[in-house]
């Protein structure tokens, strides 16, 4: 069905934004206006503006749901309202419909070209849950730091394992962070307060909680999928030297509290939906009643990191992996976030934890790619990088393929600028 839908906005056959993705967005004007938006192309079909001309009504049961600056309220209307207004914005996009094809005006109006626009956060995201569901990377880093024999930890095959990050430090692609400063332990010697030296990205999934649940309430595994608004891209940066210190016994605190970046456009599952796979067997051992779930709840997303130093032209490629490689789906992570009750609300963003595949190409961070700094990495310019450097931009990609069309992410980078001391 999808994959025949074309639209009459003009795009590249690899475009990242064909009408069959149609990911959300907030945005900021030239003028200075918050909007809402859906990127098309290389525009946005401009949800604020198609609402003020009636374009929305009576596909959703209150409009003024794009009258926002973020996406909260959408998020939170549910996937009644979530279906039909896909639908609507599909069909106005779609190339025989002349409805704002051949309406000079009114495509003046809604159709923004996306370089004339600043993207901003596309929710006011009121917490931020960081899983560690990737079995490859979690067995890697229990390798390193404890050998191969007890690399899981007891539970690790019985729940998803996570820890509450800081959703205050979470930002926009593009947004430079400052490298950190924190307390190291030496290997010799007492503790100091110093800029960190080990430096990490982490490719990540991120995703958007929709209505939530009250307090006291669970999410069942059978209704996750309709609590989950969409996935963008992310890099949940680590001081890996500032954690290794800190971390016993309550686990990531300062090393993973500096900054968290995210892509701008939020992808629908209803985008992903051909690319859904079954996920890792659960048998050995058997996961509790209230995780069980035999359906596709995977999805086959390549992703990958790149590096660009201050002395390269462009991004040298690094780390090539897929969001397959996830133990643990989105479904069972919030199933077992709101197992106590714990409440959800509108604009909540989880991670799926680092996304390490099988190969050594396909590790999801610095820390396996150069195994603890032991195997550095040399970029095509002749640099070679054991953690991330002050004035490197590392960029996450991500891309899903099918038939005539391609899913894109959009861009997810960030620059890192020297420490505050």
């Amino acid at each position: 069905f999808f994959s025949s839908f074309m639209s009459w906005i003009e795009y590249d056959a690899d475009c990242g934004f064909p009408i069959q993705n149609l990911p959300y967005g907030a945005f900021t004007t030239s003028s200075g206006e918050s909007h809402l938006g859906v990127a098309i192309g290389d525009q946005i079909f401009d949800l604020t503006a198609a609402t003020n001309n009636g374009l929305m009504d009576g596909c959703v049961d209150d409009t003024s749901v794009f009258l926002q600056s973020t996406l909260n309220d959408f998020m939170a209307s549910g996937r009644k309202n979530w279906t039909p207004a896909r639908k609507r914005i599909t069909e106005l996009l779609s190339k025989d419909n002349a409805t704002v094809r051949d309406n000079a005006d009114l495509r003046a109006k809604v159709i923004v070209p996306q370089s004339s626009v600043k993207m901003v956060l596309p929710a006011k995201i009121g917490d931020y849950t960081d899983f560690y569901s990737s079995r490859e990377h979690a067995t890697n880093v229990g390798t390193m730091f404890r050998g191969a024999d007890n690399a899981l930890m007891p539970n690790w095959l019985h729940l998803p394992v996570g820890y509450h990050g800081r959703a205050s430090s979470v930002v926009v692609s593009g947004t430079p962070l400052h490298r950190p400063m924190g307390q190291v332990k030496p290997e010799e010697g007492n503790p100091k307060f110093s800029p960190c030296n080990l430096l990490d990205f982490e490719i990540e999934m991120g995703y958007f909680v929709g209505p939530g649940n009250p307090l006291g309430e669970r999410i069942k595994i059978e209704s996750a999928e309709d609590q989950i608004f969409g996935v963008v891209l992310m890099n949940d940066w680590s001081a890996r030297d500032i954690q290794k210190w800190e971390y016993v016994p309550l686990g990531p605190f300062c090393g993973k509290n500096f900054g968290t970046t995210i892509s701008p456009w939020v992808v629908t599952l209803d985008a992903l939906e051909d690319f859904r796979i079954k996920g890792y067997d659960q048998t050995e051992p058997a996961v509790l009643p209230y995780l069980k779930d035999d359906s596709k709840a995977s999805y086959d997303v390549d992703m990958s990191a790149s590096i660009q130093s201050e002395k390269m032209d462009e991004p040298a490629v690094i780390s090539e992996t897929n969001f397959k490689y996830m133990y643990w789906t989105m479904k069972q992570q919030l199933t077992h976030h709101t197992s106590t009750g714990c409440n959800m609300r509108p604009g909540d963003l989880c991670a799926s934890g680092t996304i390490s595949g099988t190969t050594p190409n396909s590790f999801g961070s610095m820390l396996e790619l150069t195994w603890k700094g032991t195997k550095p990495i040399t970029l095509p310019n002749g640099e070679e990088r054991k953690f991330i450097k002050d004035g490197d931009t590392v960029f996450i990609n991500g891309s899903a393929k099918a038939e005539g069309y391609r899913i894109g992410f959009g861009e997810c980078s960030g620059k890192i600028l020297p420490a505050i001391e």
